[in-house]
């Protein structure tokens, strides 16, 4: 169905202006929604391309219940809307679309195999995103009164797609997507204090009646039912919004008493405005642009445009091919490195963001300045093992294979840590860092790489007043 808002009297059209403020953002918002969609080298092969979507995931309730993933979403911002303004909001995110690939019998029959190889790709079984938007625009006052409620749904669909080489059909692509539900919540209350602002809340939440049976009881399952890299543009008609990073003196505090649950909303649109948030699931900056040497999407999280481009470029031939037979965009990647000029290479090298004042030389080193090793040699200090030496944490011994849970303190400054409160994680390394400081190596429970997370070493850290030892079973 379309979205359709439950207030009183129907939702406003978006205004011409506000399109434009939104196009601005959604540049940011492009790569936070198709953030990972499909790493390097760009092949549904690669390992890294095994586990899809981490950021902004809504599964249904049931799958949410495992603990592993949330259902829902919760945006809480201030702002100072001018009388009779009107607030426009888009929820954007993906549906995963699952591709089959079938080969031609020549019959009129097709099979499902595991690869087609075609002229100038490799066609495989992949899982697509496909895009969706819910849009409305509705009256700052109607929020004050009674909020807005927008239900909206997705219905299944099928489409089958046919593959031609050399002037035959030689197979078929079928895709398959299953139906989304959810809701989107608003409302707005006004602050205590003198000053004539409001707390705006927004709630996106999976609705889907979806339950996992039989063989369907795993995250790829979920996945197809599920809002994926959810995330809101939010724009005001008259009046702006503040900073919830570095709101001004008189609303630090209502700032910090509003709750943002697996989304963070920062300013985003023209530089220096303050009429349009967009909250994330991914943790950003306010004004957040993309940079301007960017030649375009490289869906590959840390987007060093300049490394991945070149390494594109390397790929063996039959590299490429897989890759453009894994999906569209990672074709158009390959398209891009291939046919990038070299004055627009040479821009990615060597960008200068900011400049600092340099007051003096830097001392010279002498011979004996340098350490004859290491400064942790395991062969030479065989008294510090990350993975035997074990800590008290309030009277319990803890060390690799204690149960904790997870505790960020106040004094933390990533507040992607804080996400993690309250949940439960395995240690599997006590590390003693330079200063004397002790850090725990974690993964936490349910986190479905957990598994690659150890095989590549990359673990989450927390200090030992961040954790609480659990009794073992």
């Amino acid at each position: 169905m379309t979205a359709a808002a439950r207030a009183e009297g129907p939702a406003l059209p978006s205004t011409p202006d506000m399109e434009s403020r939104f196009t601005v953002a959604r540049q940011v918002a492009d790569a936070v929604l198709f953030e990972g969609y499909v790493l390097y080298p760009y092949r549904a092969s690669a390992a890294k391309n095994q586990l899809r979507w981490q950021f902004g995931v809504l599964v249904p309730p049931s799958w949410a219940s495992s603990g592993a993933e949330h259902s829902s979403q919760r945006t809480e911002c201030l702002m100072e809307p001018r009388a009779g303004a009107a607030l426009s909001v888009e929820l954007r995110f993906l549906r995963a679309q699952r591709r089959t690939v079938q080969r031609a019998l020549g019959d009129g029959t097709f099979e499902t195999v595991a690869e087609l190889d075609v002229a100038d790709r490799v066609l495989v079984p992949w899982v697509e995103g496909v895009e969706e938007r819910i849009a409305l625009t509705v009256p700052v006052a109607d929020l004050v009164a009674h909020g807005v409620e927008v239900p909206f749904s997705r219905p299944a669909h099928q489409e089958t797609e046919s593959v031609v080489d050399a002037d035959r059909t030689v197979g078929r692509l079928l895709r398959a997507r299953e139906r989304a539900d959810g809701v989107l919540r608003l409302s707005a209350t006004e602050i205590d204090g003198p000053y004539a602002a409001l707390r705006l809340t927004a709630v996106v939440e999976n609705t889907s009646g979806w339950s996992p049976e039989g063989g369907e009881a795993d995250r790829d399952a979920a996945l197809l039912r599920s809002l994926v890299s959810a995330h809101l543009l939010l724009g005001l008609s008259a009046g702006s919004f503040l900073s919830m990073a570095d709101p001004p003196e008189w609303a630090r505090s209502a700032a910090s008493a509003c709750s943002n649950e697996h989304t963070w909303p920062v300013l985003a649109g023209e530089s220096g405005g303050a009429n349009v948030i967009l909250s994330s699931p991914i943790i950003l900056e306010d004004h957040p642009r993309i940079a301007p040497e960017s030649p375009g999407a490289l869906y590959d999280a840390t987007e060093i445009d300049e490394i991945l481009t070149l390494r594109t470029a390397a790929l063996t031939e039959q590299e490429k091919r897989e890759a453009r037979g894994t999906d569209p965009r990672a074709g158009a990647v390959i398209d891009l490195a291939e046919s990038l000029p070299a004055e627009v290479l040479e821009r990615l090298h060597g960008a200068v963001r900011s400049l600092r004042s340099v007051t003096g030389p830097a001392p010279a080193e002498g011979p004996g300045d340098r350490p004859a090793q290491p400064w942790w040699d395991p062969a030479a200090d065989p008294g510090v093992d990350p993975t035997r030496d074990r800590i008290a944490v309030d009277g319990h011994s803890v060390g690799a294979g204690s149960r904790v849970r997870l505790r960020p303190g106040a004094r933390r400054t990533d507040a992607q840590d804080l996400f993690l409160t309250g949940r439960t994680a395995l240690v599997e390394a006590v590390l003693h860092d330079v200063d004397g400081a002790v850090h725990l190596a974690v993964t936490v429970d349910g986190d479905p790489g957990a598994d690659l997370r150890r095989e590549q070493g990359r673990f989450l850290y927390f200090q030992p007043d961040e954790i609480e030892p659990l009794e073992d079973a």
